[in-house]
């Protein structure tokens, strides 16, 4: 971009993670067109994230399910958007549909990857170089540069925003005490699948050695993950408190924000606590944290590196999840109480 649009609308992700690293393309928007006004068109779950998002100064909401294709809506969405007057699009998503609503809009310039065969309703159309850009977070900012630039590294890192107001709020409707104790947050989810799911025992074991030394130990996660959440809980003697499917996720933010520590798997609410500042430990399985890491100096991934990892798979193809059965619990605890500068 050898100019500075007056305003872009953004085409956001589709997952909590992949949206909490699209603030890093964000901030590099901000960094280079100090003037520009930055919108971002995302799923009506994201609200809460993009409105910590200072960068940001609208927020729309797209009302379709997770992989619904919603002709109609998105062409009425687009057809409303032309009043806006945008002059850049920027489509983060690689799908047909997502390039839909700026065509509609009659944006001019409208970037992003080839993806599902998009010629026409892209016009700035990229070829990803998978050798070249190896992060999802690096893909993001390249969209958001012209096409010799590289992005820069490191990446702007993510810094979602929390008000006391909104903490105090949140701790008084789910009446939990934040005092002297310092918080362990774990969170044992995984949407993906039960191979990026460290084992329930291993969770338990770590909130017990943290309760009996005076910690908090709170438990983070949607409703879909309530049944792992529970089994935690109980392994763990009751040591836990469980707000998995009680908070909504603009107080899972939050209130992730008190926490000491953060010990997750490969999930958004890792991305979010890495946003936040937080020491974390990002436990890895299936995954490659080469492709996602959690973009904090402050965050310590802890990955075996097994010959068969990673395989991307939901459920372990050999039936074993040894990438995450034999990193132990002592593993994590050695990563919680050391500093991260003595890594």
């Amino acid at each position: 971009m050898k100019h500075s649009p007056s305003s872009i609308l953004i085409v956001g992700p589709s997952w909590v993670g992949d949206m909490v690293m699209a603030q890093s393309l964000y901030q590099l928007l901000r960094q280079r067109h100090p003037g520009t006004d930055i919108d971002v068109l995302a799923p009506a779950w994201s609200q809460p994230l993009l409105a910590r998002m200072p960068e940001i100064r609208n927020a729309w909401p797209l009302q379709t399910a997770h992989g619904q294709l919603g002709l109609a809506l998105r062409y009425r969405l687009g057809r409303n958007l032309r009043a806006q007057g945008y002059e850049q699009a920027i489509v983060l998503p690689n799908s047909f549909k997502s390039a839909l609503v700026p065509f509609w809009a009659g944006i001019p310039l409208r970037t992003g990857y080839l993806g599902e065969l998009r010629w026409g309703l892209l016009n700035d159309v990229r070829r990803l170089d998978k050798s070249k850009l190896r992060t999802t977070v690096q893909r993001f900012l390249a969209l958001g540069l012209d096409r010799a630039e590289t992005p820069p590294s490191p990446p702007p890192m993510p810094s979602l925003a929390v008000s006391p107001a909104g903490i105090a709020a949140a701790l008084t409707r789910l009446e939990l005490k934040h005092a002297a104790q310092p918080i362990l947050a774990l969170c044992p989810g995984a949407e993906y699948g039960p191979a990026k799911r460290w084992p329930a025992e291993y969770y338990a074991q770590i909130a017990k050695l943290y309760a009996s030394r005076g910690w908090q130990v709170w438990l983070f996660g949607s409703e879909r993950d309530r049944p792992i959440t529970a089994q935690v809980r109980s392994l763990s003697g009751a040591e836990c408190i469980d707000l998995a499917g009680r908070t909504t996720l603009g107080e899972a933010v939050d209130l992730l924000s008190l926490a000491r520590a953060v010990v997750s798997n490969d999930s958004g609410l890792m991305h979010v606590a890495a946003s936040l500042g937080r020491r974390l430990i990002a436990v890895y399985g299936s995954s490659d944290p080469q492709f996602t890491p959690p973009l904090s100096h402050k965050a310590t991934v802890l990955s075996l590196g097994l010959p068969c990892s990673p395989c991307f798979k939901r459920v372990c193809p050999l039936g074993h999840t040894n990438c995450l059965r034999q990193l132990k619990p002592n593993m994590v605890q050695e990563s919680i109480d050391t500093p991260v500068s003595a890594q």
